[in-house]
């Protein structure tokens, strides 16, 4: 009785010798998942791109009477070109230990002789099995690390919060992380929708595993399936090499769709088929494969009015809203202003290597009564502005920027101060790079360090403003 093999393997096996397919098929598909057979080797490019094989068994010689083995090379180097990490198996009648050597050379895993010995061809085909997951996971563990490492080095700050709103928000976060429901964030522009789509995934089960951030807003129409789904090498012009897409470098671990009303009504489709197979299919491929993600999803639009109004699906929009959180705007959270100013104020002490202090008693009052259409986010690059333009411990309202969107009325400035009523983001850069040098008479060095830009950056806005 032969030892228990590998039950999950897929084999392909080809050669022009219809009882060698014959015999090798009835004996390896009382082991293996899945054999199929091959007589013409011009079949092995649709083969190869309908179905993942772990072990290809090809034989060397195709022609009567050759026995040089010139076409096993070839179709070697075709099957290696289609699929880099194939394990391929060479089979021939003709063997010898400078055709073994010239043959793993070339790129095979390993050898065996016709007529084979079933236990050793059995042997063999397990020790490629191994390698072939062994190649498969080494593949997904260097794009989950490349992930991984741009994941990490990405700034993600905490969440500041301990408003009534928020309070209720870490609530169902802590009752929702631990399940796979899929999460709807609902909420306007710079409410920190990310971070909350970040602190559900690391405490959920999947914490150790990759969260992937898509911003469907920019991502065009012509490479949506192509960016979330993958491709082929040759599925367009510039697909050089076989890619996964977002969702399968994010299998194991949480996708998170930011944007999601941005979509179209046929790209809603696409992702909804995929949402609900929990397949996908790469571009240029008809082969699918299985995915397993936790999905979160965002946006900052009315997605039932846009159900009542027909431009997004109802049946996507129940797929993706099992749970349901919802972000104040920070207009509506004003007691957790003061923590969110204080955590930026020594985030942005520490990378300008300033001492700032505090906010005054003044610029906190005004601060509370801004309406902040900009949320977290505005509020994060005022206090930015703020700490570099600060030249004394104590922030004060004359040294902060409001957008004139907030509604209220400013002081009267000198020339090289600007009003809220005329708010201008360029502007503010122009004024900010004039002080910083002013402040170290003329030194690039100096100033780009402080503004944090390069040397040849601030040239470049120096040349744009003609300072």
């Amino acid at each position: 009785m032969g030892k228990k093999v590998n039950k999950s393997g897929k084999i392909l096996i080809i050669d022009d010798n219809e009882d060698i397919l014959r015999a090798g098929r009835l004996f390896l598909k009382r082991h293996f998942l899945q054999v199929d057979v091959e007589k013409n080797p011009e079949n092995i490019p649709d083969l190869l791109n309908n179905e993942n094989y772990d072990v290809i068994l090809l034989d060397m010689n195709f022609t009567k009477d050759v026995s040089s083995g010139h076409e096993g090379f070839l179709w070697l180097d075709k099957i290696l070109e289609i699929d880099p990490s194939a394990v391929v198996v060479m089979i021939t009648a003709y063997g010898g230990i400078e055709m073994a050597v010239k043959t793993i050379k070339e790129g095979a895993t390993d050898f065996v002789l016709k007529p084979w010995e079933n236990e050793k061809l059995l042997a063999t085909l397990s020790s490629a099995i191994k390698l072939k997951e062994s190649r498969t996971e080494l593949d997904e563990l260097k794009i989950k690390q490349k992930q991984l490492t741009h994941d990490i080095n990405k700034s993600f700050p905490e969440i500041i919060g301990q408003s009534p709103s928020m309070l209720k928000i870490f609530e169902t976060i802590s009752l929702v992380a631990k399940t796979d429901a899929n999460i709807l964030i609902l909420g306007e522009n710079g409410t920190g929708k990310e971070l909350i789509a970040k602190a559900i995934h690391q405490q959920s089960n999947r914490s150790e595993e990759i969260f992937m951030s898509v911003d469907l807003g920019a991502v065009s129409e012509t490479l949506f399936e192509s960016e979330l789904f993958g491709h082929v090498k040759g599925a367009f012009t510039d697909a050089k090499e076989d890619r996964p897409g977002r969702f399968e470098t994010a299998s194991g671990g949480s996708i998170f769709l930011d944007e999601i009303g941005n979509l179209s009504l046929p790209l809603q489709a696409k992702l909804l088929t995929v949402l609900q197979n929990r397949t996908v299919t790469r571009v240029g491929s008809n082969k699918q494969r299985t995915i397993n993600i936790r999905l979160i999803c965002a946006t900052n639009m009315h997605l039932y009015d846009m159900v009542k109004e027909k431009t997004f699906r109802q049946d996507l929009l129940y797929r993706i809203n099992t749970i349901e959180i919802n972000l104040p705007p920070l207009r509506e959270r004003i007691e957790d202003i003061p923590l969110l100013a204080d955590h930026f104020l020594k985030f942005y002490n520490k990378k300008y290597n300033k001492t700032v202090r505090a906010l005054s008693p003044a610029l906190l009052k005004r601060m509370q009564k801004y309406h902040w259409p900009g949320n977290i986010r505005e509020l994060q690059h005022a206090m930015e502005r703020a700490v570099i333009m600060s030249q004394g411990s104590v922030l004060e309202p004359e040294q902060f920027f409001f957008s004139g969107a907030g509604g209220q009325k400013s002081p009267e400035r000198s020339g090289d101060e600007i009003s809220l009523e005329d708010y201008d983001l360029e502007k503010v850069e122009k004024i900010l790079i004039r002080k910083v040098l002013q402040k170290h008479n003329g030194n690039i060095s100096k100033a780009a360090s402080e503004l944090g830009l390069t040397r040849s950056s601030l040239y470049r806005r120096l040349e744009k403003y003609e300072l």
